[in-house]
């Protein structure tokens, strides 16, 4: 993109993640001329660290009746699932609270439904998705292995997956130690409940997957530039994007995909969005520091591992700490502690720690509309632990509403003015 192009885009795309760079592709699919402006550049944030996991299955919100009971006790617990820092918490209380709130019986049943409808198209879109965008070869399907520590967490986790199956979610509960090492060998014989499901996915590594999708955007002629973004405003013929160097652009649609600092600039346009910056913690060993063969997960523990190009990745828990907190790694410390005693074959020397946040909202669902002061600005954050696994999906809604088309699922429960 260059002169005209690049100075009056058909579309900029303010974020160079895994959910902007989506968008981005998507447009420029569509024949838009679109610029995507980044602070630091195209995965330089949270979407260059995550798990690599795209978890379609994932439909029960993480503020069930069942995760919030077990909230208090975590609090307790500062290396356990879910952490406020002291020094944070008069802060995240007013989340905290909308949190609990949509925690309620009948906000979760439309929450996971509003959930499924959005993972099953996101799902059903991926492979032309990536065809299209020139990532298929970065798509792999080894399963995924989930481990409960009682007997009553299997249970209950059969239960869930068995409400999943009308999605085409398929699963099968796997008992004893021996049945669990044919999926997974290595793994403390303690642990005698499992679930193995197929239609886990992953990417070989998601910096990789990200840059490959800036890859695509340049080569088709878009432009990715290094830039911070003050604030943006409507006009009638467009929106005009304020830079941190001084310097307004005028363009026809603005789509904020900035993580975990989108609500910011979304304050400015009048729409107060609670989002949360949760601190999500990882330690990435090298490759032959465990012979994983297929993702595996800690239901009981909230922590997961994962096997990349880049190595073998652990990390998880959740901490409210906001985005100016210094990271605190003994968090991803305890973590690799923990997989450790899982895993006694392990090896745990020369891994590098990593801090990312991820951008959540309190209803588990993220916004994906237009504003409502701003009809050509759109919003696409707040997808929480699943920024990869709904980046291609996002990327055809938002071309949908570009062009005010109809989208392909109801939009309503991903409104912004929801709150």
């Amino acid at each position: 993109m260059t002169g005209d192009n690049k100075n009056n885009p058909d579309a900029i795309v303010v974020g160079a993640g895994v959910i902007g760079m989506s968008v981005a592709v998507a447009l420029q699919n569509r024949g838009l001329n679109v610029l995507v402006l980044d602070r630091k550049g195209v995965a330089a944030e949270t979407s260059r660290g995550n798990a690599g996991a795209l978890t379609f299955s994932s439909v029960d919100p993480h503020n069930s009746p069942s995760v919030i009971r077990k909230v208090p006790k975590w609090f307790f617990d500062p290396m356990g699932p879910f952490s406020i820092p002291a020094r944070y918490a008069i802060q995240a209380t007013p989340w905290l609270l909308r949190f609990v709130s949509a925690s309620r019986p009948s906000r979760v049943a439309r929450t996971r439904e509003a959930l499924a409808a959005l993972m099953e198209y996101c799902r059903d879109d991926l492979q032309d998705f990536s065809k299209m965008a020139g990532t298929h070869n970065l798509l792999h399907n080894d399963g995924g292995l989930e481990i409960y520590d009682t007997e009553g967490e299997f249970n209950a986790a059969i239960r869930s997956w068995e409400r999943r199956q009308d999605l085409g979610m398929t699963f099968e509960p796997v008992r004893g130690a021996k049945a669990i090492s044919d999926y997974q060998p290595g793994l403390d014989p303690k642990f005698q409940y499992a679930i193995h499901t197929k239609i886990w996915q992953g990417v070989s590594d998601p910096l990789d997957y990200v840059e490959a999708l800036g890859e695509t955007f340049r080569a088709r002629g878009g432009d990715i530039e290094i830039c911070g973004v003050d604030a943006l405003e409507n006009r009638p013929e467009g929106c005009q994007v304020k830079l941190g160097d001084g310097r307004t652009l005028s363009t026809k649609n603005a789509i904020i995909c900035a993580g975990a600092w989108s609500h910011t600039l979304a304050q400015k346009l009048g729409d107060k969005i609670p989002l949360e910056a949760e601190r999500g913690y990882n330690t990435t060993l090298p490759p032959a520091a465990l012979d994983l063969k297929r993702a595996v997960t800690f239901a009981s523990h909230a922590f997961f591992m994962t096997r990349l190009t880049s190595g073998i990745r652990i990390g998880g828990a959740v901490e409210l700490g906001g985005l100016t907190l210094p990271p605190n790694f003994t968090r991803a410390d305890a973590l690799l502690a923990k997989a450790k005693s899982f895993f006694p074959d392990l090896k745990t020397e020369d891994g590098k720690q990593w801090m990312g946040h991820r951008p959540c909202l309190p209803d588990n669902l993220p916004v994906i509309g237009k504003s409502p002061n701003a009809q050509n600005i759109i919003y696409a954050f707040g997808h929480g632990h699943y920024g990869l696994t709904q980046s291609a999906g996002t990327g055809k809604l938002v071309a949908a509403l570009v062009f005010d088309e109809t989208p392909p699922i109801d939009m309503a429960p991903y409104r912004p003015d929801r709150f």
